[in-house]
């Protein structure tokens, strides 16, 4: 079977379109999207479309198939509601583990104020290093002023004095939106390239941190200056899970090739890839893979990214240790500064 980017196969070539006096063959009448209406048959159309156009791994695809699978699958289809099921099944014919849909009332809710996340925890460790707990966020621009306040005092309550070496706990970060996140540990980065998107095409899209904030292409995402801490060069420790996921792998990357940096635990959840909102007529979004994540060395990531240093992580497993955050103290602790 012949893959990659087929033609698409247009609406009116699905359907058998009855004019008046005129008749269908018992083959046409048969056609996949054949009693759907007008206003079903658009939307399922318009959905497919852009996963053909945009998905990161579109050229993996069997087109012609997937089409004939969603509209077999969407049959009398009459509203847009009525098509869902085949838009997430024809999401999940590209393999990309993270592509999701949600209807307009969860398309609401994700974007809205009352949003349930843990807090960001920032406290000094024995030997004068600076612990940051980095949760995901995810909601309304109030949520993401919020995070982004909370977690800058949180760096500067860790850096008292003046912080010999930080721990980014990334383990409980489920993802996200990731750019409250780099405008948290941006000071912590330091200023310059940090990573990039990488489409289906190659191109690459630079994040990179100017004055603390971040920026993408060059184009600030949003949030005011904060100036770096330990000059955005001090050693750090970076910890991560399986439930490292998503925006939370996205941090993990942008720390990945920075000098005096080694990451411990274990491996992160696999979906260090980048998604774009497309809003469908209905309010429905189509949460659509189109990057993968690259680190400021050039590699690109689209699976579990594994630690430097493996450690079996205990904790929520009924463990009374850390022992990941021992072995980044420990790690710490011989670095210039620390030791």
């Amino acid at each position: 079977m012949v893959r990659g980017r087929l033609p698409r196969l247009r609406a009116a070539g699905l359907v058998c379109v009855l004019a008046a006096g005129a008749g269908c063959s018992g083959e046409e009448a048969s056609t996949p999207g054949a009693a759907m209406s007008d206003e079903a048959r658009s939307y399922l159309s318009t959905a497919l479309t852009v996963m053909e156009d945009k998905a990161l791994r579109r050229d993996d695809v069997d087109w012609a198939e997937v089409q004939r699978t969603a509209f077999t699958e969407a049959g009398s289809a009459q509203r847009p509601d009525d098509t869902y099921r085949a838009i997430e099944a024809a999401l999940g014919s590209l393999g990309d583990g993270h592509s999701s849909f949600f209807d307009p009332k969860r398309a609401k809710e994700s974007h809205g104020d009352e949003q349930v996340r843990s807090p960001v925890e920032g406290r000094v460790l024995a030997g004068g290093m600076g612990y940051l707990s980095l949760p995901g966020v995810q909601g309304s621009e109030t949520v993401y002023q919020q995070y982004v306040r909370e977690g800058r005092d949180a760096v500067a309550k860790a850096d008292r004095p003046n912080a010999c070496g930080w721990v980014i706990d990334l383990r409980r970060n489920l993802g996200g939106n990731m750019w409250p996140m780099l405008a948290v540990v941006g000071p912590i980065l330091g200023d310059g390239d940090v990573g990039s998107f990488v489409d289906a095409d190659g191109k690459k899209t630079v994040w990179s941190i100017e004055k603390g904030s971040p920026r993408l292409d060059g184009d600030s995402t949003g949030w005011g200056t904060s100036p770096p801490v330990g000059g955005g060069s001090a050693p750090v420790a970076v910890l991560t899970s399986r439930s490292t996921g998503s925006s939370g792998e996205a941090v993990t990357v942008a720390f990945r090739g920075r000098p005096a940096t080694r990451s411990f635990g274990e491996d992160t959840t696999g979906v260090p890839t980048g998604n774009v909102n497309h809003r469908l007529s209905d309010g429905a979004i189509l949460n659509l893979t189109e990057f993968k994540d690259a680190d400021r060395t050039g590699r690109a990531y689209d699976s579990p990214i594994p630690p430097d240093q493996p450690v079996v992580d205990n904790l929520g497993r009924g463990g009374s240790k850390d022992p990941v955050l021992d072995a980044a103290t420990e790690w710490l602790s011989e670095q210039p500064g620390c030791a």
